[in-house]
């Protein structure tokens, strides 16, 4: 029974250097080319255990290990990780969560935090840029565990200061972590590597904890069967002179040349064979190569492969490609079962888009975690359906649809006004603009729903501010209470309504109602001052019951609930239940 390279995937917020490592891993320049040297596509790097000895060198001390290397997924984010599946839980063996040690754990972090518990993958913290720590001098692609014996005093407890903020904030997520080379016990602390990807400091600390971490603890895992292969699809490219191709993680088993396989599809699984294995070469990487693909007739676990056959136009990133051989029919049910989307939806609630299954399913679990409800789930962009669909949902704060790292097809972008999109390649941006969202729609509704129902109010003529004593009355008034609005009538301590508020004029502008602690003028209609109305007294808004019973419904504020109960107390001296 041979022992595959653990698949290692690499996470973290952006620009904290997840590709920077790799590329001083394998001595690219892939970081380099990339758009605004962010990573945009899922990539997949071999490193074998003869290149992790020589990195390796002056820390191995006669270290020999079983596992033939590593394979490291460099993801855009974490968001790529949910789309690495296998047989639903998460594809990675073991992960490396790159953090900038003077930015410490940012809401992406947190995010990558969250994947990894929820997923139960066991991690590495890769502490990077250490390098711009004031003070540190320069050791070049040393290990960290010589070069920290370099730096002064005060630059080393500035570097423990650092690394105890990132320990403080992974305890509050339930983490116990230390310093690689202070741990004794690997099984209760997270190993925290000080390094800069970019001076190669601390990178061959790194390769070592991964290895030894994974063949101590994972050995078990990693044991593989010669048999069919199974593998996560990436990708789906086209490629020139291939046609559509497959980027593929095989985590079991073997794939060969020839072989019949099953992939997930958006509809029914495809049945096709392999035309083609084109693999990259050890330490090259599979979405921007330096070097022309290997093209192999066989391939086995873990690797990462492009796969050329017929018929993949609708292969599904994050499904299943299995070889079938044999039982073909079982296969594809079982790939069927695995791309179905399991996700609990509700007669009301909002639809969710997504590029991928685990991206789907990711956004959905984030969304289950607020409380949100799902009404319809699926994978591909939003068309014009997905907006009429949209549409047609009653609830308002559900006539919304969540994207996550989809585009927004022609024929929906004409008809998008009609509900809320929000798209984003990051889907904790999706769900906080959300929340952020309905918030303001929930004010908005909250305000409409006011400005409809006349509102508790009450007020004190103010003596000094007696501008005219009718046709209408002018006087200042302080508001002490609720809100007094114009066209509203005027109620009496006694019972009796009085008046009617013409105009309100704040600051020597008129507007249309005065809020709690507010002194304006207001012209009164129908009422004398000092035969009707009085100063110093108190004055109430007169409410009609109908609108007092949804009032009392209401989650209103301490003070506008007082002056309301003011209002019925007064009400029901000749009317025992009023606005019951």
């Amino acid at each position: 029974m041979n022992i595959r390279q653990p698949i290692v995937s690499v996470l973290g917020h952006v620009d904290h250097g997840k590709t920077t490592v790799l590329d001083k891993i394998r001595g690219s320049a892939v970081v380099q080319r990339e758009a605004g040297k962010i990573t945009q596509h899922i990539g997949a790097t071999e490193v074998p255990i003869d290149a992790i000895y020589r990195i390796c060198g002056p820390l191995m001390k006669g270290k020999s290990f079983k596992v033939p290397g590593l394979l490291f997924i460099d993801t855009p984010g974490h968001e790529a990780f949910t789309t690495l599946r296998a047989r639903g839980g998460a594809l990675a063996d073991i992960a490396v969560l790159v953090i900038d040690i003077n930015e410490g754990i940012m809401p992406q972090t947190v995010e990558s935090i969250n994947i990894l518990r929820r997923y139960k993958t066991p991690f590495v913290i890769a502490a990077n840029k250490i390098d711009r720590i004031t003070g540190w001098k320069d050791c070049e692609n040393e290990p960290f565990i010589m070069a920290i014996q370099k730096q002064k005093d005060r630059v080393q407890e500035m570097l423990d200061e650092k690394i105890y903020q990132i320990v403080e904030k992974l305890y509050e997520f339930g983490f116990s972590s230390e310093r690689y080379d202070r741990i004794s016990d690997f099984t209760q602390n997270i190993a925290i590597v000080p390094m800069s990807a970019k001076m190669g400091i601390g990178i061959s600390d790194l390769l070592l904890i991964l290895v030894g971490l994974a063949q101590r603890f994972l050995e078990r895992n990693l044991k593989t069967e010669e048999g069919p292969g199974e593998g996560t699809v990436l990708e789906v490219k086209e490629e020139r002179g291939l046609g559509k191709t497959i980027d593929v993680i095989v985590y079991s088993g073997t794939f060969k040349k020839g072989d019949t396989i099953v992939v997930g599809s958006h509809c029914e699984p495809i049945v096709t064979k392999i035309k083609a294995i084109l693999k990259p070469k050890p330490l090259d990487e599979m979405r921007d190569p330096r070097d022309r693909f290997m093209n192999v007739n066989e391939v086995h676990a873990a690797a990462g492969i492009k796969i050329a056959a017929p018929n993949l136009e609708n292969a599904l990133a994050g499904s299943p490609v299995i070889v079938a051989n044999e039982n073909t029919e079982e296969i594809v049910e079982r790939v069927r079962k695995e791309t179905h989307i399991n996700i609990k939806t509700s007669e009301e609630g909002v639809i969710i888009k997504a590029d991928a299954l685990g991206s789907l399913e990711a956004l959905a679990y984030e969304l289950e975690q607020e409380g949100i409800p799902i009404k319809k789930a699926d994978i591909g962009d939003i068309s014009k359906r997905d907006i009429v669909d949209a549409a047609t949902i009653n609830n308002p704060f559900y006539k919304v649809i969540l994207g996550f790292n989809v585009r927004v097809l022609p024929d929906a972008q004409q008809e998008a006004s009609k509900v809320a999109l929000f798209v984003d390649k990051v889907i904790y941006q999706i769900v906080e603009d959300y929340k952020k969202w309905l918030e303001e729609k929930k004010r908005e509704m909250d305000k409409e729903k006011r400005m409809e129902i006349t509102f508790p109010g009450k007020f004190k003529i103010l003596p000094e501010y007696i501008f005219r004593l009718s046709k209408p009355a002018i006087v200042g008034v302080r508001v002490l209470g609720g809100r007094i609005r114009v066209g509203q009538r005027i109620l009496r301590e006694d019972g009796k309504v009085v008046g009617k508020i013409k105009s309100i004029r704040k600051d020597e502008v008129n507007v249309t109602e005065a809020i709690m602690g507010d002194e304006v003028a207001v012209a009164i209609d129908g009422v004398t001052i000092g035969r009707q109305m009085k100063p110093d007294e108190i004055y109430y808004i007169d409410i009609p019951e109908e609108d007092a019973r949804k009032l009392f419904k209401m989650n209103l504020s301490y003070e506008d609930k007082e002056v309301l109960d003011e209002i019925a107390r007064i009400k029901r001296k000749e009317r025992n239940f009023w606005g019951l």
